[in-house]
């Protein structure tokens, strides 16, 4: 699976934001869904976090990941997130698919 690319996030909201963070990020789904190489681009939460949202990734490659910040409107999501995010977001964990159901 090493030609695969996974990238698992988690994104903190100011109290009272996490709502409007998770529809900002399933907003981005729908825009990188038709990036080439986008497997899969889940919103997650947690009921016991209620100020973060979570994303996991999987891409053809790193760079198929890297150009889906290009996609039209991405990065006007992105700036829409950053007011309402409780500090700057810190990188993504980068880790290798070992195989599974539907990978």
């Amino acid at each position: 699976m090493a030609n695969k690319y996974l990238l698992h996030g988690k994104l903190t909201a100011q109290a009272g934001n996490r709502n409007e963070l998770a529809n900002i990020l399933l907003e981005a789904s729908k825009l990188v869904s038709t990036a080439k190489g986008c497997k899969l681009y889940a919103i997650c939460k947690d009921e016991n976090d209620t100020n973060s949202e979570y994303v996991t990734e999987i891409w053809d490659s790193k760079d198929d990941h890297d150009n889906s910040l290009k996609v039209k409107g991405v990065r006007e999501l992105i700036m829409k997130a950053m007011p309402i995010l409780d500090g700057q977001p810190t990188k993504g964990q980068e880790l290798e698919i070992l195989g599974g159901a539907g990978i």
